[in-house]
């Protein structure tokens, strides 16, 4: 038995490599060969940046413009950001090997572009001009000129060093639900440890008189690293990740926020001041707007680093999100969230990208193979998705209500929402540690307070005619839904989401693979099935269907986009399906019911009964 569940598993990586085939799961800093670097520094290249100093007026991110020259110019030539700005041969671990000589480079850069991006002249002239935007990441910047291509770079030139004004400054803010519904988490990112600074939040409601809350210090190290390139080139200082807990909220409330660091020279330090508004009251009848996708990634507004359409999908989706911000109450990203796949500058870089929504509103992840896959680490899937990260970034850089943070899962209240959020990346099956939490998790709401009933997990665990899964006949995550069914079936969930597969579908309302409701638009009634949406187009390349179309699929869509939901009242649901490019709603359906449509006994879903009287 134990080795047919090893053939399944296996079967299971095989197709899951296959679905990220033509660059899907590689980071674009892994096609640089940097510890191959040879050193060619020659008199006839040379690279200058400006300004110097950035950030003099507060701002954590800015535009730099870079002079080059290159007397012998090709095709292949490129230019790599590096931070922080030294490197020597004295940082890298030592070779055992007697033929092989010490790299002259051991850490990858941050980004990169390629030198003919400057104009169409630099192979004739040599001379070229890029602009790159940097963003504030506690450490100081060189710029490199490389020729040799990716594979086998050459060194010909090094520019000044630049830096912002501030490097540790407190940034990228992070709001998410606490463990109690009154209360809201800060994180943010800094410099700042504690034997140099005293991290807080000063908070309040709009107007009134500001408190202060301390804030608790995490980082990570090399050795926290499971495996390569996350413990090696990809390696680079997180910095410090602080956590500050705002209880007592009043409900539906306005409040102002700012970061503080409190310097043993009596001095302080501040960050810009934000705001949210508080959860409501669970129960409370008012306006609720969820927003749901996965698999966004992170992508660069100067266009470095592009590959496989990460840049529309991914910034589309943010900048859609950033334009309705005003109509957005919380945010669920279900896992495969930076792609930084063992590089770990690139967290800091998506904590950027995605500030301006996750400083207005809680910004809940899950955890996805990207983040945690990794042999022999404990991961229900034996792959090296993450790059050797191990769960470990995601963990700390994020706050997210789980009893332990390195079993991503947890439930979380907002007003007529209960969620449940699972961890597809342990086991989910019946018997284990999750399958007793989601259980768990669906029992615990009380429908007459909280009528809508949501679960999610990164892997599609319910139904989704992706091209892979249709290969292997199962339309879903192999072992998926099978013990799973019966738990939505008996607590009424009312809509299930998945990422993983980087499309958009939603299901009928469905029960051991049969539509138990004929309707397409609008559903009232009896909660006899639950509907399963896939919503994995948040910004990574994108999956094909599958050539068959089942009869549970109601609607298919090949783009990257996302999900919102609008609970009006106790009573009615609104389902939107968004394109990231535009905004426009392409999906829609709306739930209409009353408490007893809850209650009311279905197939597999009725509680026991008796005569007595």
């Amino acid at each position: 038995m134990k080795m047919f569940w090893v053939f399944v598993l296996l079967v299971a990586n095989l197709n899951l490599g296959l679905a990220h085939i033509n660059g899907a799961g590689d980071q674009p800093l892994a096609k640089i060969n940097i510890l191959k670097t040879t050193l060619a520094l020659h008199d006839s290249a040379n690279i200058k940046a400006q300004p110097v100093l950035l950030g003099l007026k507060g701002e954590d991110t800015q535009w730099i413009t870079l002079n080059f020259m290159n007397r012998n110019p090709s095709l292949d030539d490129w230019i790599g950001v590096f931070s922080p700005a030294k490197f020597n041969p004295s940082t890298c671990p030592p070779v055992n090997d007697p033929k092989e000589q010490l790299p002259y480079i051991c850490s990858a850069p941050i980004k990169y572009k390629y030198a003919n991006e400057s104009s169409s002249g630099y192979t004739k002239t040599g001379f070229g001009s890029l602009r790159f935007q940097l963003i504030n990441q506690r450490a100081d910047f060189s710029f490199v000129l490389f020729s040799g291509g990716l594979s086998s770079p050459i060194l010909v030139a090094i520019s000044n060093v630049i830096s912002f004004a501030n490097p540790k400054a407190p940034l990228y803010p992070r709001l998410a639900q606490g463990k109690s519904w009154n209360e809201m988490t800060v994180t943010w990112t800094s410099g700042y440890n504690i034997d140099e600074a005293v991290p807080f939040v000063e908070w309040g409601r709009k107007g009134d008189l500001q408190l202060r809350s301390p804030a608790g210090t995490l980082t990570f190290k090399q050795n926290s690293m499971c495996g390569s390139p996350a413990r090696t080139v990809g390696w680079r200082d997180p910095g410090f990740i602080h956590t500050s807990f705002l209880k007592n909220l009043w409900p539906n409330f306005v409040y102002t926020y700012r970061m503080g660091h409190l310097l043993y020279n009596g001095s302080f330090v501040w960050s810009k001041t934000y705001s949210f508004k508080s959860s409501p009251f669970p129960g409370q009848d008012s306006l609720q707007r969820v927003i749901i996708f996965g698999d966004m990634g992170k992508a660069e507004r100067d266009g470095s680093n592009e590959y496989s359409d990460y840049q529309p999908g991914s910034l589309n989706t943010t900048d859609q999100l950033i334009r309705d911000l005003s109509n957005i109450d919380i945010l669920f990203h279900i896992g495969d969230i930076t792609y930084s796949n063992g590089y770990l500058s690139q967290w800091d870089q998506f904590t950027a990208q995605v500030e301006p929504i996750a400083s207005t509103v809680p910004y809940m992840i899950a955890s996805g193979n990207h983040e945690r896959d990794w042999p022999n680490s404990g991961s229900f899937y034996d792959t090296m998705d993450s790059g050797g990260e191990c769960g470990v970034p995601a963990e700390t850089m994020f706050y997210f209500p789980a009893e332990n943070r390195a079993k991503f899962w947890y439930s979380t209240d907002y007003g007529l929402f209960h969620f449940c959020i699972a961890d597809s990346e342990h086991d989910w099956r019946e018997g284990s540690e999750q399958y007793r939490f989601i259980e768990q998790c669906l029992a615990s709401v009380d429908r007459h307070r909280q009528p809508w009933l949501i679960f999610a997990a990164h892997r599609v665990l319910g139904y989704s005619s992706d091209y892979w899964y249709g290969q292997e006949g199962s339309f879903e995550e192999p072992m998926g839904r099978e013990s799973l069914q019966k738990l939505w079936q008996k607590y009424k969930v009312d809509i299930a989401f998945y990422g993983h597969v980087h499309n958009y579908e939603r299901t009928c309302p469905i029960y051991q693979n049969q539509c138990v409701n004929n309707e397409r638009n609008h559903y009232s009634g009896v909660v006899n099935g639950t509907i399963h949406v896939v919503v994995g187009g948040g910004g990574s390349h994108l999956s094909t269907f599958s050539e068959v179309i089942p009869s549970w699929s109601l609607y298919r869509d090949y783009d990257w986009g996302f999900v919102k939901l609008t609970a009006f009242n106790h009573s009615y649901l609104l389902f939107e399906y968004k394109k990231s490019r535009d905004g426009k709603v392409y999906d829609s359906f709306t739930i209409s019911r009353d408490y007893r449509d809850v209650l009311a006994c279905v197939h597999d879903g009725c509680e026991a009964t008796t005569l007595a009287s």
